[in-house]
């Protein structure tokens, strides 16, 4: 268990602090949600039904589209674009895909690399962009879902208020929806940003997400 806990620590830590973060969202907007509903003499929601609400949903899935669209545009943008003295750009000489041997693909590859990073046929092509797959199809399927549960809550309070509703097609033209979208995606460029120039000059002793402390600032990738 020890070595367990030592070996997944990071993931482990980050995924804690997760079901955290989400227990207090959903605590703090169960109860503005029923503070709202009693001041304007509307039903309250128990805490387990606020958990399945649309209220709840949009929310999350708001920031969760906008974390995964952070992590799918900057591990494609950094194949290509290359910021000098950054620890989180590649050196400029490796711009681009790379080669097989520096890759370590198919006839390059270990006795210990995946099977799929050994072959040279439609596998390696998949393997060799699963994660770019991967964090792209959540970023869409999240941003689906933050559609759906905005509608449903931009519904609600048209009803409320005698208003007419929308269709899912007509909220996707609405201010509103763009408007909670933008917020989020200037927020994630503005992190990725300023962390890409931030490592050219400042040091974290420890962190691979730092250059070593000694590095001089025009080096763009640590000496092998």
């Amino acid at each position: 268990m020890r070595k367990f806990l030592r070996e997944n620590s990071l993931s482990l830590f980050f995924g804690v602090l997760l079901l955290l973060a989400l227990l207090g969202e959903s605590v703090a907007g169960w109860k503005q949600f029923n503070e709202e509903a009693l001041t304007h003499h509307s039903e309250t929601m128990r805490y387990l039904r606020y958990l399945v609400s649309s209220d709840f949903g949009e929310g999350v899935m708001e920031n969760w589209q906008s974390e995964f669209l952070q992590f799918t545009t900057f591990i494609a943008a950094t194949i290509w674009f290359l910021q000098k003295g950054s620890s989180e750009s590649k050196a400029l000489e490796d711009a681009g895909r790379e080669s097989d041997q520096k890759q370590r693909v198919g006839g390059y590859a270990d006795a210990r690399a995946p099977a799929w990073a050994k072959v040279r046929d439609w596998r390696l092509r998949v393997y060799e962009n699963s994660l770019l797959i991967v964090m792209t199809t959540i970023f869409f399927l999240t941003w689906f879902a933050q559609s759906l549960t905005g509608l449903n809550k931009f519904n609600g309070e048209q009803m409320d208020h005698d208003q007419a509703t929308v269709s899912w097609w007509g909220y996707l033209h609405h201010g509103e929806f763009w408007n909670n979208t933008f917020q989020n995606w200037q927020s994630e460029f503005l992190a990725v940003g300023t962390m890409v120039v931030f490592t050219i000059y400042l040091r974290q002793r420890g962190s691979p997400e730092s250059k070593q402390v000694g590095a001089p600032h025009d080096e763009t990738s640590s000496p092998v």
